[in-house]
C-alpha cells in the first residue's frame, strides 16, 4: 500500500503514484471484482432486514435475522462469486473447502449471540480471503497489483459494511478495552492507511521505517475535523477516524486517547506504520481472548513446531494449584471447637494472602494508556509520541507560578443540588 516510483512513458520522468480510496489507477482483477460484488450483495440484505424500533441499550436482535438470512445464502453466494476451482478441490479432510470458506466468511460480521464485533471478527474475514488466495482464487501474475485489488477493492468495502452494521444494529464492542484500546472495533484500517500515507518507494526498496509521502496530512490533523471530512473519502486511516466521529461525541483525546498520543508522532506516517504492524502482533495475533475463538481447519491448521519451547504464559502461571490426592488413610477425629480459615482484610497487603487475580492485574502502578502503543517498542520512541491535550502546558505553568494553587478565573468545583453548605 505504500506509493510507489514510476516512470512516465510519455516523457520518461519519473512520478510518484499513490493509492487513494476509489482510485482509478487502481486495477482490480476478475476475482476482486466478483468477491466485491460479494460482500455489496450482503451490503444489500440489511435493507431487507430493518432494525427493530424502540429504545435499548445493548445490539438490536435484528442482526440475529440478517444473520440468518446470511447463513442461508451463503453457499449458493459461494458458489456464484467464487470459480468452482476453488471451492471443488479436495483436502484430505472429512470438511470441505467450502465448508472452511463458510465459516470463516460467517464468522467475519459478529457474534449473533453476543450481539458485538471487535478484531476478532475482522481476522477471520482475513482469514478468509487467505483460504481463497492459497486455492489459487486472485491472480499472482503481477507483484503489488492483486494486493492492492483486494485491500482496496474488497477490505476497504467490508469495512463499511461492518460499519454500517454496527450503526444500524447498534452492536457491541467484542472484548473492548474502551480507552486503554486502539478502536472498539478495527484495527485493519490503520494498518493499512498508515501506509497510503507512506514516503514512495520502489519494487526492490525495503519498508521504510520513518518519513511520509509528500503533501501528505500531519498525524497530528486526527483532531481536525475538516481534515477528516476531506482524507476519509481517500484514506482508509482517516476513514476509521470519521467513523469514531460518528459514533461517539466529546473531545477526541478522552475518547480515544491512544490514536490521540499516535498523532504526536514526528517521524512519520512510516513510523507509525511499522508500529502498528507491531502492535497487531501484540494485541491481536498473540491475545489469547482473541485466537481462542479462531478456527483451525485444513487451510489453516494448528501445528506445533518442532522446536518450539513450551513457555508459562500469564494463563498457565495463574491457574489453581493442583489438589493433591486425597489419602486412603481415614481422617482423624477432630476435637474442640472447629478452626476457621483466617479472617483477612481484602485490602491487607500481608504475603500470606493468597487471593485470584486476574491475568493482566499486577501489583505495581496502573500504566498510562499513553504508554501503550506499540507494545514492542523501545521507552525512547515511546516518550517522543506522548501528547498532552491541548491545554495542559498552559494550565502547568499556571499552577507552578501560583505555588501549585488552582489559578484565577477556573470556577470552583460543581455542587450538587441538594448539597447544603452547613451540616444540618
Amino acid at each position: 500500500m505504500y506509493p510507489c516510483h514510476t516512470e512516465n512513458a510519455k516523457n520518461s520522468k519519473h512520478e510518484i503514484q499513490s493509492w487513494e480510496l476509489s482510485s482509478p489507477n487502481v486495477s482490480l482483477s476478475d476475482p476482486v471484482r466478483q468477491l466485491k460484488g460479494l460482500v455489496d450483495e450482503l451490503n444489500s440484505i440489511i435493507d431487507e432486514v430493518p432494525p427493530d424500533p424502540g429504545p435499548r441499550r445493548f445490539g438490536n436482535v435484528s442482526f440475529r435475522k440478517w444473520y440468518e438470512t446470511v447463513e442461508a445464502r451463503l453457499p449458493n453466494l459461494l458458489d456464484n462469486h467464487l470459480p468452482p476451482t476453488v471451492l471443488s478441490p479436495g483436502n484430505g479432510s472429512q470438511v470441505s473447502v467450502k465448508a472452511e470458506l463458510q465459516s470463516y466468511l460467517l464468522g467475519a460480521f459478529g457474534s449473533s449471540q453476543r450481539l458485538d464485533y471487535g478484531t476478532g471478527h475482522e481476522l477471520s474475514f482475513l482469514a478468509f480471503l487467505g483460504c481463497v488466495w492459497k486455492m489459487g482464487g486472485f491472480d499472482t501474475s503481477s507483484s503489488g497489483n492483486e494486493e492492492r485489488g483486494i485491500v482496496l477493492g474488497i477490505i476497504e468495502p467490508y469495512l463499511q459494511l461492518v460499519r454500517r452494521l454496527i450503526k444500524t444494529y447498534t452492536l457491541e464492542p467484542a472484548g473492548s478495552h474502551g480507552v486503554w484500546g486502539l478502536d472498539d472495533h478495527s484495527f485493519l484500517p490503520y494498518l493499512f492507511g498508515s501506509a497510503q500515507y507512506g514516503p514512495a518507494i520502489s519494487v526492490t526498496d525495503e519498508t521504510p521505517i520513518e518519513g511520509s509521502l509528500l503533501n501528505a496530512p500531519d498525524p497530528a490533523d486526527v483532531t481536525k475535523i475538516a481534515t477528516v471530512s476531506r482524507e476519509r473519502t481517500k484514506n482508509m486511516y482517516f476513514s476509521a477516524i470519521g467513523f469514531i466521529y460518528d459514533v461517539k461525541k466529546g473531545p477526541f483525546w478522552e475518547h480515544s486517547p491512544m490514536l490521540y498520543d499516535i498523532s504526536g508522532v514526528r517521524a512519520g506516517w512510516a513510523k507509525i506504520n511499522k508500529g502498528m504492524i507491531k502492535m497487531y502482533i501484540a494485541e491481536v495475533l498473540s491475545k489469547f481472548p482473541v485466537v481462542q475463538h479462531f478456527y483451525f481447519g485444513s487451510l489453516f491448521s494448528w501445528d506445533k513446531h518442532p522446536d518450539a519451547v513450551q513457555r508459562e504464559t500469564v494463563h498457565t502461571a495463574n491457574q489453581p494449584a493442583q489438589s493433591q490426592p486425597k489419602s486412603s488413610a481415614p481422617a482423624a477425629p477432630q476435637t474442640g471447637i472447629t478452626k476457621h480459615p483466617p479472617v483477612v482484610h481484602p485490602m491487607s497487603t500481608s504475603s500470606s494472602f493468597v487471593g485470584t487475580a486476574a491475568p493482566w492485574a499486577k501489583q505495581s502502578a496502573v500504566t498510562s494508556p499513553l504508554t501503550a502503543f506499540p507494545s514492542q517498542v523501545d521507552q525512547r520512541s515511546i516518550s517522543q509520541t506522548r501528547r498532552l491535550p491541548p491545554d495542559s502546558d498552559s494550565r502547568t505553568a499556571a499552577s507552578s507560578k501560583t505555588g501549585g494553587q488552582v489559578p484565577t478565573g477556573v470556577p470552583p468545583p460543581l455542587r450538587a443540588p441538594w448539597a447544603k453548605s452547613q451540616i444540618s
